[in-house]
């Protein structure tokens, strides 16, 4: 299946599947999903995966078909396969269907069979070469890594208030980092954590007489993080490029704590994230944002960035 999505991936400048379905094509996991698959002879020529797991928003699909076998039905064969299983999952009929690179033969089938466009997200690309403003934190807060183990269940709280509107990321658990945390592109030195020390807790009552003696210890507080991505290996000196692509940094994840919103906490993050990214010598940084996300494209404009590709999210609402 992931040879399948390299192969659509290549052809058409957009990979076919979400990071979440290919997590699970790799490890498994423990929540039921339906794949869809079209042979020929042993050939595996098209895949849908549904994930029927999401009880509030309904069930979600993304499909692919090897390049050399479109144009023969094979996707309209999947996207229906795909609403029969959201109907016996869901009672209402429900069918999100993801578009990746929002190419027209996509657009125009989801539209034919009734789907609506729901949602936009934009890829957006900047390059490293280009000047970079220098990194300015509030007082009192400085950027550190990552520490695998003593910040795991932090970070996943912090993530919940950073994203409690946000369909998919502020529904991380433990386990969702620690899928990441095993992939091979993880680095905790460019997972950075924006961190405030903390005022000390006020004393009272009976704790009053004795604070001049033992006054307690600040507590650290994160405000924020950048956890950064790379795309492929980066070539050392002397060393050939042992990837399809040249590698590509990416903006994996942005998050503020809402108390920290205004702080110029975001730009900050997203400059040190940038820098770094350039010291392990990459050329291009890429990032994901939704289209809505008016306050987040701006600031990614205003650091130089501009739109790549873009996504599509189409949605299946059968009447009442």
């Amino acid at each position: 299946m992931l040879d399948l999505a390299r192969a659509a991936g290549d052809t058409d400048g957009a990979l076919p599947l979400s990071e979440h379905v290919v997590l699970h094509l790799r490890h498994g996991g423990d929540f039921p999903s339906v794949h869809l698959l079209v042979r020929d002879g042993d050939q595996l020529v098209g895949y849908a995966h549904v994930d029927v797991t999401d009880a509030v928003e309904g069930p979600s699909a993304e499909l692919v078909v090897h390049p050399l076998y479109r144009r023969r039905g094979l996707g309209r064969v999947l996207v229906l396969a795909a609403v029969e299983a959201a109907v016996e999952a869901d009672a209402a009929g429900r069918l999100r269907l993801w578009a990746h690179g929002d190419h027209p033969s996509a657009g125009a089938l989801a539209l034919s069979l009734g789907f609506t466009r729901s949602r936009v997200l934009w890829q957006m690309r900047r390059s490293l070469f280009a000047e970079l403003p220098e990194v300015v934190l509030p007082p009192g807060v400085h950027v550190r890594p990552f520490r695998p183990g003593e910040d795991d269940q932090a970070w996943v709280e912090l993530n919940k208030k950073a994203f409690a509107d946000h369909p998919e990321q502020g529904k991380w658990e433990l386990r969702d980092l620690r899928l990441r945390m095993n992939e091979p592109w993880f680095d905790p030195e460019g997972f950075l954590l924006a961190q405030r020390d903390g005022e000390p807790d006020a004393p009272s009552g009976a704790e009053q007489g004795s604070a001049r003696e033992a006054q307690p210890k600040p507590r650290p507080r994160l405000l924020g993080f950048h956890w950064t991505k790379v795309h492929g290996e980066v070539r050392r000196a002397g060393e050939e490029l042992g990837h399809h692509h040249e590698p590509i940094g990416e903006v994996y994840v942005l998050g503020l704590d809402p108390q920290a919103q205004g702080l110029g906490l975001g730009r900050a993050l997203t400059v040190a994230g940038l820098r770094y990214l350039r010291a392990r010598g990459l050329d291009q940084v890429m990032l994901y944002v939704d289209e809505s996300n008016v306050a987040a494209t701006a600031l990614y404009t205003r650091l130089g960035f501009a739109r790549w590709s873009t996504d599509v999210l189409f949605r299946r609402n059968p009447p009442s």
